[in-house]
């Protein structure tokens, strides 16, 4: 006699059938993403301040007229400095 498995039944909400946007993971999945998403949530967002925003703005100008000072240079700089 062959051994008959059984497949998990599923019931999907009518209200979620026609957005077509639904996705099934295994749970162990889905805990592993929340705990990400509460990281990301409780993550701080960099807010600059009028000084910073002030200061960027010149840099961008600065560099976009040629007056800064080109990563290879200060590469060779550091390094003829650490004797």
């Amino acid at each position: 006699m062959l051994e008959q498995t059984h497949m998990p039944n599923v019931t999907i909400p009518k209200e979620l059938v026609d957005k077509k946007d639904l996705i099934a993971v295994p749970r162990g999945t889905y805990e592993e993403f929340l705990g990400w998403l509460k990281k990301v949530k409780s993550g701080r967002t960099f807010k600059p301040t009028q000084a910073e925003k002030k200061s960027l703005e010149q840099a961008r100008k600065n560099f976009a007229k040629g007056k800064y000072t080109p990563w290879e240079d200060i590469k060779y700089d550091l390094g003829r400095n650490r004797r």
